[in-house]
């Protein structure tokens, strides 16, 4: 490999660490992340008795608000790896389209019973039970091993090439080196492997700030999602079986406006939305029950370094609009896993390996961060900008559109498939 590397990385004393280290291990791949691109990557791996060790850096998988959907294109990997009916018997809902809902009208945004697929929807399924699904299965395979509270410090660097990390957890400094050189960053939107690599970024569509709760559900109401256009705000309902998961977006620096107006101007505004949840906003009774994101979609120009690929979150932020990044994640670790595998197996992997896997992801990246802007700009920004009633554009209506947004958000641009 080159050397192409930031001049703070190859001048890393990694011979001599300044750290007192508890214990080191090496692996054949070290995966920085135990998110959904690094879980699958991990079990993938481990199926074909690739020792590979994944490092979460909280000690469980259950953080709120995270992406509770599993698109068609997943659980059509999910059953390429015998998992699919097992994964459905898990308690979840299904969402069969997404609907824009004004005062005067309701525009079906994607329907996805028109997709040829064996499942033609939706699968909202807690993030939580998902990732416990995934490592379980991998821990089947004595090459996979699993380090929860390993927060990742540092890279470990040696002649240019990045050959591990440094991670704080378990009662002190820690160590693994991996022994063809492979480490994969799948360590989310605030990667901190991205930020040790010192990766430029480029930012793909405007941001906005999200507010995030939760509010209950009752048996007679509708199933999957609900997305409502008010003025200056967009309220999107996700059905997650006893509750509604709830994204209130609003313009970008809206959140410190909302804040210091009080609790009860939030209250206000989404009640005049959605008037039929009038007694069931009043649950809101303090802002530690609400979470705050601000929204950036990026993506960084080149995925890999000498020894480091990132993959998921941590290589292209995802807009919401949609809710794939969890989608897109999977696909590029499915597609890792296949482009890497043989050349782990050999020991031999390359910076053109790595390059390869950015050459097959980036263009479907490319595409779909396209149509996140253009309906944060076209649908989005028209209702977050000002105070006139949403009028859906003429496109939404054209019946040869129909399948394009369902295509997109569900399948992704080109099918991946797990190579046996």
């Amino acid at each position: 490999m080159n050397t192409d590397v930031p001049k703070n990385l190859s001048q890393d004393p990694s011979v001599n660490p300044i750290h007192d280290i508890v214990d080191g291990q090496t692996t054949d791949c070290c995966i920085v992340g135990g998110g959904p691109a690094g879980a699958v990557l991990a079990l993938l791996l481990a199926r074909q008795g690739i020792s590979v060790i994944l490092l979460e850096a909280h000690k469980d998988f259950d953080r709120d608000f995270r992406g509770d959907t599993i698109h068609p294109s997943v659980m059509e990997i999910m059953e390429e790896l015998g998992l699919s009916d097992r994964l459905l018997g898990l308690p979840h809902t299904k969402m069969r389209q997404i609907s824009i809902q004004t005062p005067q009208d309701t525009v079906t945004f994607a329907d996805f019973s028109h997709l040829k697929t064996h499942y033609p929807y939706i699968t909202m399924l807690p993030q939580v039970k998902f990732l416990e699904f995934i490592t379980q299965e991998a821990q089947k395979y004595p090459s996979f091993h699993l380090v929860m509270g390993a927060n990742v410090q540092e890279l470990i660097t040696e002649n240019g090439e990045i050959q591990g990390v440094r991670y704080r957890g378990g009662g002190g400094w820690h160590e693994i080196r991996a022994i063809v050189i492979v480490t994969v960053g799948a360590d989310g939107r605030h990667s901190r492997l991205r930020h040790l690599g010192e990766f430029e970024s480029i930012e793909t569509s405007p941001p906005m700030d999200v507010l995030w709760f939760r509010l209950p559900r009752q048996p007679e109401d509708s199933e999957g999602g609900i997305g409502r256009f008010g003025q200056g705000n967009i309220i999107a309902m996700l059905d997650r079986g006893d509750e509604w998961q709830v994204a209130y977006v609003i313009p970008k620096g809206g959140y410190q406006q909302l804040r210091a107006a009080g609790l009860e101007e939030l209250k206000k505004s989404f009640v005049e939305v959605v008037p039929e949840f009038q007694q069931r906003i009043q649950n809101l009774h303090d802002w530690s029950q609400i979470a705050f994101l601000s929204v950036e979609s990026s993506r960084v120009k080149r995925w890999y370094r000498p020894g480091l690929l990132l993959i998921g979150d941590a290589a292209h932020i995802m807009s919401p609009v949609g809710g794939v990044g969890i989608n897109y994640a999977i696909q590029d670790a499915v597609v890792a896993a296949n482009v890497l595998s043989k050349p782990l197996k050999k020991r031999q992997v390359q910076l053109s390996d790595l390059a390869k896997v950015q050459h097959q992801r980036e263009l479907p990246t490319r595409i779909i961060q396209a149509f996140q802007t253009f309906i944060q700009k076209r649908v989005f920004a028209p209702v977050l900008t000002s105070n006139r009633t949403f009028v859906p554009p003429a496109f939404l209506r054209l019946p040869i559109l129909r399948d394009l947004p369902a295509r997109l958000i569900a399948l992704g641009v080109f099918p991946v498939h797990v190579k046996t």
